[in-house]
């Protein structure tokens, strides 16, 4: 007890005789994160620059500069130590998962952690990830606490953080000229180089993500496709069609057998008479951005979250055109893409078969799905949102009996697992998908009062460790083809075929095309012979197919 007040004695002395200005606090403060939460960014910068160590040293020298002009502005003795602590526990947050995981956090990025959910989210947060924050964070940040700031005069204190801001913006200034040709050219050829800088990359892309989210508040909806109506195929009487659109997640094409992967995770579907397609492109890396951009009716290059938020999709075209539509949903939401329609959540349930950990698997669709597809009486277009692969507790997503391919990790930690255990449980979840697929595709045929139809395809990809990335949402322009080829597969019952005028052979001659999400809006409306001016035949996979020519004339 003794030896605790002694102890407690000396720092009260010690702080007593140390006291430090605002400026030199953000100084250390500066270096600090620069040296330890950049792993990522100094392992960029030393293959950018190899050979080159003074292009390297004046680079890095500007980049410290720039950080010290920007937080130089929050300087001033009654918010350095607000501000610094901020920063500090930020940049160990982001530097964790940038530097163990490869993730960019981008405004993108921001946007996905702000519409998760809890049960989402919890994963990430491992001991490793808290111990993490504690030594990264937590404790330098009681240092900056507890040093005290050395008492200055007002105009001083005011003075100092101008002064630093001047200077430093001078001295950047200057050593990027000393080079600016060469430095030119890695920011413009290497884009995930400043993506990787903690915690500048993370602080832009909250600034982006508030203005995104400014610019789009007082947004008004515009409508989409109201002249839509219904072709040949609704002129007469005929079985009521329910087509269902499973929107997958997280599944990567390369990981299904169906498209040459070396294991065998398709076994059910490989059985049934799909069309596979081979070489789909994703909208983005991650469902916050692909999943209302697949359904939208623009295309990648001309998508943005304002114009996706104001614009109805192809739901609501569907809707105009007098069909039955419904969501359902075992995931983060419909970001609000059936925001217009009866909407059904499966995520959250106690179910002990499918709900046991808290988070529901994808088999919680089945019986309810078996029971919706009897009460059909009007043409429907169901949508269901899985859960699909969502990482990183893949071995989550699948039922014990499921567990094929082992030994497959079980922990959010992936550097307790080798390569493998970590592709054996992503495998397991492709295989649970295939199983899960194939049942809502035998219902679906087992019922011939309907015209029924399905269309799988998956939000985005996913990394499994390779050039040292794993999960998904990386920045579209460096993002590996693992998180942007995605699997997508369509069956269709012989009554549907008939009524939908569908030359099956014609549509599955082009199984192997390069497509993308950007076809995915005028196909399901020419699969469903739905008439609207907003339809691009050009797009649509099925305006060569069809028997009855009146939806290919539009």
């Amino acid at each position: 007890m003794a030896s605790v007040k002694t102890l407690l004695s000396r720092l009260a002395v010690l702080r007593e005789r140390i006291s430090i200005s605002p400026v030199l606090l953000t100084v250390l403060s500066i270096a600090f994160v620069f040296s330890v939460d950049n792993s990522t960014f100094w392992d960029i910068s030393r293959d950018v620059f190899s050979g080159h160590l003074l292009s390297l040293a004046g680079f890095m020298g500007a980049v410290f500069c720039l950080t010290l002009a920007a937080f130089s502005l929050f300087a001033y003795p009654w918010t350095v130590k607000p501000f610094l602590i901020s920063m500090l526990i930020l940049a160990a947050m982001t530097s964790y998962y940038v530097d163990t995981l490869g993730i960019i956090v981008d405004r993108d990025m921001i946007q996905n952690v702000m519409v998760t959910t809890v049960a989402e989210s919890r994963h990430l947060i491992t001991p490793g990830y808290i111990t993490h924050i504690i030594v990264f964070g937590v404790l330098p940040a009681l240092i900056v606490m507890w040093v005290p700031i050395r008492p200055q005069t007002r105009i001083r204190a005011a003075v100092t953080p101008i002064v630093t801001f001047v200077v430093s913006l001078a001295l950047a200034a200057g050593l990027l000229m000393s080079d600016l040709k060469s430095y030119a050219s890695i920011l413009r050829e290497r884009k995930d180089f400043m993506s990787s800088y903690q915690p500048g990359a993370p602080l832009v892309g909250a600034i982006r993500y508030a203005k995104m989210m400014s610019r789009s508040a007082n947004l008004v909806l515009t409508s989409t496709g109201t002249d839509a109506r219904g072709g040949s195929a609704y002129d007469a009487p005929q079985k009521p069609m329910l087509t269902v659109v499973v929107a997958g997640e997280t599944a990567r094409a390369q990981n299904f057998s169906l498209n040459g992967y070396g294991v065998d995770t398709n076994p059910e579907l490989s059985k049934l008479p799909i069309i596979n397609f081979s070489n789909i492109q994703s909208c983005g890396t991650a469902t916050a951005v692909s999943l209302p951009c697949m359904f939208s009716k623009y295309s990648r290059d001309d998508y943005s979250f304002e114009k996706g938020t104001s614009t109805e999709n192809v739901l609501d075209v569907f809707g105009h055109a007098g069909l039955q539509v419904e969501w359902w949903d075992n995931n983060t939401g419909d970001k609000a893409i059936a925001a217009r329609f009866k909407t059904r959540r499966f995520n959250d349930l106690t179910d002990p078969e499918f709900c046991a950990t808290g988070e529901c698997i994808d088999g919680i669709f089945l019986e309810p799905l078996k029971d919706y597809i009897a009460s059909i009486k009007q043409d429907t277009v169901l949508v269901l949102h899985q859960i699909g692969s969502h990482g990183p507790t893949y071995y989550q997503r699948y039922p014990a009996a499921f567990e094929r391919f082992t030994p497959a990790c079980r922990t959010a930690e992936f550097k307790k697992c080798t390569p493998q255990e970590i592709t054996n449980a992503y495998d397991n979840t492709i295989a649970y998908t295939d199983q899960i697929l194939a049942q809502t595709i035998k219902m679906l045929a087992a019922n011939e009062a309907l015209a029924t139809s399905l269309l799988y395809v998956s939000d985005h990809g996913e990394s499994l460790g390779e050039r040292g990335l794993y999960l998904h949402g990386a920045p579209y322009f460096m993002a590996p083809d693992t998180q942007t080829h995605v699997p997508m597969l369509l069956w269709m019952s012989d009554a549907f075929r008939t009524r939908f005028g569908i030359d099956e052979s014609c549509v599955a001659e082009q199984k192997d095309k390069p497509l993308s999400h950007d076809n995915l809006f005028h196909s399901l409306l020419g699969m469903l012979d739905i008439n609207t001016a907003e339809r691009n035949p050009d797009l649509d996979i099925f305006a060569s197919c069809k028997t009855n020519t009146e939806v290919a004339k539009i």
